[in-house]
């Protein structure tokens, strides 16, 4: 499933580009989701013996509550409550019962729901069918991405600086960093172009990692124009951009006259647009995260690109968490 605003302005979108010439071997056949081969379509009256699902009644939990703080610029002091009840949705998440339950690789439906809508929002992507992927953030998002366009012995390319633990993802799959060169806004795209023209290794390069905003560890962002730049390089070359994300919305810009920052007035946020947000080919994958934003141990993210990707990057998902928690999700 892919996701618009509405069919009017889906309608006037471009479709995105087919770059699966890009996958390595194993994705570019598409393959059906192991979990729905075994597991069909979960309901919770039906005990599903081939794939071990437990009856609900099983479950401890009849109730679970939280006390939420309001955001210090919105209401100070102010607080919420949050509750999922076993059998009862509150009119915006799936019930215990079904939160505790096995699910596919996609994500539940109301947080991919939500995603969807926060996504639109915040970004706008210029392509029509795109679609957003729950994952156990953007640690997790990383190694799926570079699995799709990368396997053992290939090369990606990477900020001159970068995140330990994408290094570290390569390390274990065995793929080769090549750095290019930053300045102070990031990745240089001159030195980006001629890397790539003067390129003689054994594979091709499909793929570039990046941290866009408040880079880790040098803490650069880049302008609106060095994003562009990027984004005609990775055009050029035919490669894919992994928008690795987690700092976007901690920029430190001009805020809005109005105190009121809803999801409804994001576009009121003085924020520099995200790759995601320039991307008319669908050639970004933007991991984003609620670790700086909420808590890092809820281990909750997403993934946004296009359905045919998402398709592959839901069967990742199955063959190793399954999905995050259904109650972080809730």
């Amino acid at each position: 499933m892919s996701f618009t605003t509405s069919t009017a302005l889906a309608s006037k979108l471009p479709q995105a580009k087919d770059l699966s010439h890009l996958f390595v071997p194993t994705f570019r056949i598409h393959q059906k989701s192991p979990f729905k081969a075994v597991m069909g379509t979960p309901t919770l009256d039906m005990i599903n013996m081939a794939g071990g699902v437990p009856h609900p009644s099983t479950f401890p939990l009849e109730q679970v509550q939280a006390t939420v703080r309001a955001p210090s610029h919105a209401a100070p002091g102010r607080t919420g409550t949050l509750s999922l009840e076993r059998t009862q949705t509150n009119g915006s998440t799936e019930s215990l019962n079904e939160l505790l339950q096995y699910n596919d690789g996609r994500g539940m439906a109301s947080y991919c729901r939500f995603l969807r809508q926060f996504t639109e929002q915040a970004h706008a992507p210029p392509y029509a069918d795109w679609d957003v992927v729950a994952s156990c953030g953007n640690t997790d998002s990383i190694a799926k991405a570079v699995s799709l366009f990368c396997q053992q012995g290939d090369h990606i390319i990477v900020e001159q600086y970068s995140f330990p633990g994408a290094l570290s993802n390569l390390v274990f799959a065995k793929v080769k960093p090549v750095p290019v060169a930053m300045d102070i806004e990031g990745v240089d795209p001159v030195a980006l172009d001629s890397l790539c023209s003067s390129w003689t290794g054994a594979t091709p390069l499909r793929a570039i990692y990046v941290i866009p905003t408040g880079q880790n560890p040098t803490g650069a962002t880049m302008s609106l124009a060095r994003r562009k730049a990027l984004y005609a390089v990775a055009q050029k070359h035919d490669l894919v951009i992994i928008e690795d994300d987690p700092y976007y919305f901690l920029q430190l810009g001009p805020m809005p006259e109005t105190q009121d920052t809803t999801a409804t007035d994001m576009n009121k946020l003085s924020l520099v647009p995200s790759l995601l947000s320039l991307d008319t080919d669908g050639r970004v994958i933007r991991l984003d995260s609620f670790s700086k934003i909420l808590a890092p141990n809820l281990r909750c993210g997403w993934i946004t690109a296009p359905a045919y990707i998402q398709d592959r990057m839901q069967i990742l998902n199955e063959s190793t968490i399954l999905q995050p928690s259904g109650l972080t999700q809730g």
